[in-house]
């Protein structure tokens, strides 16, 4: 069955991307099947500014604009059951869902016979920001994602063997893409008072398990000379935020809040001394992607997504102390630090393509489509091992 496919891509914010990893999976894997003749169907939030509200069409996807609750913790389920409910699902061949807290949705999709993949993200139960019964949710919706779902979704190896571990559940193993980003440009970093090569850079959310505040510890002890740009906000934590500033103490720590012009930020990681990634729970992570794909030298918190991405070709670090070795081996030999980042960005091309993570997408939804609501996996009873 080699024909044109009608897909539903449910559960993000939607297209144009411009916050996560999902809107970004979203945009570049839909405009490729797009260009590949298949009916793409995307399902968008209101956004705040009402920007983008009036697109119906954008590179080639169908856009679905819905409402959803202004509440964190409601704000992703109760959109996305609207989405399951719409009236255009009925021509679909297949679906993908794109986190797993949007599980106890799967029985609405399974009753209209919609075979649906569900991408299950990272280990987000670990997340600082989940606690009591939102932390409880997500243990639960992981089960139920499971269970429900026609196949699952990794986008890193370590999420993978969390599956396995965990549940005895298979996963499709596909990645994000990396975008290689040209470095020869850098006339925006003088409307940040930047040079090239001039500065340390950080780009996260505040959130504990990104772990800024550790990295912001540890350039104070490192000594360094250059500047810390940290690009980000806190949507969630007004304490957490306080300590990463009040941890900066006289150091040379700029905090420039979120970058919504993406030439900048492509400057941003194209010329800066060292990338310092601190992400830790969420699998393959967009933004050291794209660090890699622009030839950053990158200082990585150690944990398996991030040893898998740069694949021997960065530095790690666990705690402040760490963090400050590191940015002293940079200082030492600079040289070695970027021709370091020129092996990563070399290597990161053929692993993170976007048209092969395309070519897998659109095999796994081929599939579906061709099995029907029936599992392409083994389908365990979505307990986790060692439960009683």
């Amino acid at each position: 069955m080699d024909g044109v496919l009608r897909i539903a891509l449910i559960g993000t914010r939607g297209v144009p991307a411009r916050y996560g990893g999902f809107e970004t999976a979203v945009e570049q894997i839909g405009r490729r099947l797009a260009d590949r003749g298949h009916r793409v169907t995307v399902f968008c939030r209101h956004s705040n500014d009402g920007g983008s509200e009036s697109l119906q069409h954008y590179l080639g996807m169908d856009l679905v604009t819905l409402p959803a609750m202004r509440r964190r913790s409601l704000e992703t389920l109760s959109h996305t059951a609207l989405s399951v409910i719409h009236p255009v699902l009925r021509d679909v061949d297949s679906a993908i869902l794109f986190n797993a807290a949007n599980s106890p949705l799967l029985p609405v999709l399974r009753a209209r016979r919609i075979p649906t993949a569900t991408h299950v993200d990272g280990i987000e139960w670990k997340r600082a920001k989940w606690q009591g019964t939102g932390r409880t949710y997500y243990r639960v919706a992981e089960g139920m994602a499971v269970r429900l779902s026609d196949a699952l979704i990794a986008d890193a190896r370590g999420i993978a063997e969390y599956y396995r571990d965990e549940f005895g559940a298979d996963t499709r193993e596909i990645t994000y893409g990396a975008p290689i980003i040209d470095s020869s440009r850098s006339d925006k970093l003088a409307e940040k008072g930047l040079e090239p090569r001039r500065f340390h850079l950080v780009v996260a959310r505040f959130e504990p398990e990104n772990h800024i505040l550790e990295i912001v510890e540890g350039y104070r002890r490192s000594g360094s000379r250059l500047p810390l740009v940290v690009a980000g906000a806190a949507p969630y934590s007004a304490e957490y935020t306080r300590a990463v500033h009040e941890a900066a103490g006289p150091a040379d720590v700029r905090f420039i809040g979120s970058v919504w012009d993406q030439e900048l930020l492509d400057q941003l990681y194209a010329n800066c001394a060292s990338y310092l990634h601190g992400h830790s729970v969420g699998g393959t992570n967009p933004s050291l992607l794209r660090a890699s794909g622009a030839g950053a030298a990158v200082i990585a918190y150690d944990v398996v997504f991030n040893r898998e991405v740069l694949n021997g070709n960065g530095l790690f670090f666990s705690d402040p102390d760490g963090v400050a070795s590191a940015l002293a081996t940079v200082r030492e030999d600079p040289q070695a630090a970027w021709s370091m980042g020129a092996r990563l960005r070399t290597d990161i091309k053929p692993r993170y393509s976007w048209d092969t993570v395309t070519d897998r997408y659109e095999q796994l939804l081929r599939d579906l489509h061709r099995v029907g609501v029936t599992p392409l996996r083994s389908h365990p009873s979505g307990r986790r091992r060692g439960a009683r």
